[in-house]
């Protein structure tokens, strides 16, 4: 099966991804408050790096050179923080759960549904997260002030865009994992990406060796776009972080898709 038919089989609106959508609202209506967990973690960061620290730094350097308050640099990038939060926790530990001890898909595959549909559904389900974050975060950035372009209305698709990044490729991961131990590598992976994605410095103060891996980082490229809706700071290389985001998006979708087949189905 070549790439191409691969994603033409991926991509388009898949009819069953519906009921997992429905499936999981149905769940998760009566432990609303442990989808809303996530959310919290970074607003706390915006409020004691943010603003603690930034009474002390005061102004840096913008994305167009210009000096801006340090709070209204952090805070996109938190905002980004938000998002692949939220695409995370509900792309790893609950896909696993419902894979492996659960076994929710087999009992969905015994139904017309294909493992298509699933994989469509969860990532969906999970960007949804994602964006739930992020709208509660973009809204207290508006009501701190730091929303300072109208741009900052496109901050909210970006940001769906970040969680169907992580939300595909963490699925992607999560159907290669055997135990609860490889979650280890979650965190592992999730935050160094948090710290070193030019979350909390201009990415120029960073030595050029750690520059060049920043620009690998998924992150990075969601926080850019963020930073510059937010701002108001927009030019050409944004095409550039939304086409990598997408591809990783893509990608995710491919492999878990496959992954799912395989392990279902055979």
């Amino acid at each position: 099966m070549t790439a191409a038919t691969l994603v033409a089989r991926v991509l388009p609106p898949v009819a069953g991804a519906r009921r997992i959508l429905e499936r999981n609202y149905l769940v998760y209506r009566h432990v609303w408050l442990i989808v809303f967990s996530g959310f919290f973690e970074p607003l706390f960061y915006l409020f004691s790096i943010g603003i603690g620290i930034g009474r002390l730094v005061g102004d840096v350097t913008g994305p167009d050179g210009t000096a801006i308050p340090y709070t209204a640099f952090v805070a996109p990038a938190l905002l980004g923080a938000a998002a692949m939060n939220g695409a995370v926790y509900e792309s790893t530990f609950n896909i696993f759960f419902k894979l492996k001890f659960g076994k929710v898909y087999d009992a969905i595959l015994a139904t017309p549904m294909r493992p298509t549909d699933v994989a469509v559904g969860e990532v969906i389900w999970s960007l949804l997260r994602g964006a739930i974050y992020a709208a509660g975060f973009l809204a207290v950035m508006a009501a701190m002030g730091l929303v300072t372009s109208w741009w900052g209305l496109a901050a909210l698709p970006a940001a769906v865009l970040i969680g169907f990044a992580f939300a595909a490729v963490g699925m992607a991961a999560t159907t290669f994992m055997r135990s609860w131990q490889d979650f280890d590598l979650v965190q592992l992976v999730t935050l160094p990406l948090f710290l070193f994605s030019a979350t909390f410095y201009p990415l120029d103060v960073y030595p050029e060796t750690i520059q060049v891996v920043t620009r690998f980082s998924p992150l990075y490229h969601g926080v850019e776009i963020l930073r510059a809706f937010t701002l108001g700071t927009l030019d050409w290389s944004l095409v550039g972080h939304v086409g990598f985001l997408t591809a990783m998006g893509v990608g995710g979708m491919v492999v878990a898709a496959r992954r799912l087949e395989s392990l279902l189905l055979t």
